[in-house]
């Protein structure tokens, strides 16, 4: 997960600097990038690229793809680590809704975590960025600031669909789902609004693919491995990157009420991924004795 977050970071800075192109446009490039990738590596591995749980998986494409057009919105008319805020709301409702659809139980003392992070996201959003990078502001900003927690939703949706596949497909046939669907939708899309890429565009969409692929194969398999209260608040650490990124490469600076924030989120997440190795590690020593007892 920790590979993940710094890949998607690469793929963060991508589409902010893309941001004269159609968002539709790069997740259309991007997803020819990625589907070509995976049927490849499907085919040298000798899996089936079309699986056997059709429903989850086109659930989780179907969500995965609605969720990335909301968030590429978001990163196209919001500073970046605004956008990325928004999208930081994804793993408190994966983790929520992970109750109901895969019975993971949430700890008490989770939420309590959860709330430190969800503070701290609050706090780096009122505390900047300021000035020519603040992005849409008034009615259009919240209306972006809306969409982007609408596809933090449905990323809650299509991470637990993730987790229902465990053990059930291989975890380049759930990535190679996401561009399945992604792609018609986006191509649908380009025919009302295109935009031919000039010169270095076509190195920042190639770039574009390069981080998401890797990134989407390293998020998959930590869904796969592990309970998703535990690994999905480490998303949050992504907002690190986006500020370092967001202040050297698109002049977006900060307060501090969002180094404040900064560190609630990193408290919170730390905490929580402590409690919960330590109540695991609690639960696999007892399960013997329960047995024997049994």
């Amino acid at each position: 997960m920790l590979l993940s977050t710094l890949l998607f970071a690469g793929m963060n800075a991508c589409v902010k600097h893309l941001q004269h192109l159609p968002a539709l446009e790069i997740i259309f490039f991007r997803s020819v990038f990625s589907i070509v990738a995976s049927y490849v590596a499907l085919r040298r591995l000798g899996v089936a690229p079309f699986g056997n749980n059709y429903r989850l998986l086109i659930s989780r494409g179907s969500t995965g793809a609605l969720a990335l057009v909301c968030y590429f919105l978001a990163l196209q008319n919001l500073p970046l680590a605004t956008a990325v805020t928004a999208q930081y709301l994804a793993p408190i409702f994966t983790a929520v809704m992970g109750i109901w659809l895969v019975r993971e139980p949430v700890r008490h003392l989770q939420w309590v975590f959860f709330a430190l992070s969800f503070g701290g996201v609050v706090l780096v959003q009122q505390g900047g960025p300021v000035g020519p990078a603040a992005g849409a502001q008034g009615a259009a900003g919240l209306a972006f600031l809306g969409i982007g927690v609408f596809g933090a939703l449905l990323s809650g949706l299509s991470y637990n669909a993730i987790r229902r596949l465990r053990g059930r497909e291989h975890p380049l046939v759930i990535v190679f789902y996401f561009p399945l669907i992604s792609l018609p939708l986006a191509a649908l899309g380009c025919l009302f609004s295109w935009q031919l890429p000039q010169g270095t565009d076509w190195l920042w969409l190639l770039a574009c693919g390069a981080f998401t692929q890797g990134a989407q194969v390293a998020m998959t398999r930590a869904y796969q491995l592990e309970r998703l209260s535990r690994v999905a608040p480490l998303n949050y650490l992504g907002m690190f990157y986006a500020l370092g990124l967001g202040y050297v490469f698109f002049a977006e600076s900060f307060g501090p009420v969002a180094y404040a924030g900064m560190t609630l989120v990193l408290l919170g997440v730390g905490l929580n991924a402590w409690y919960t190795s330590r109540a695991d590690a609690r639960a696999a020593a007892l399960a013997p004795a329960e047995e024997v007892v049994a």
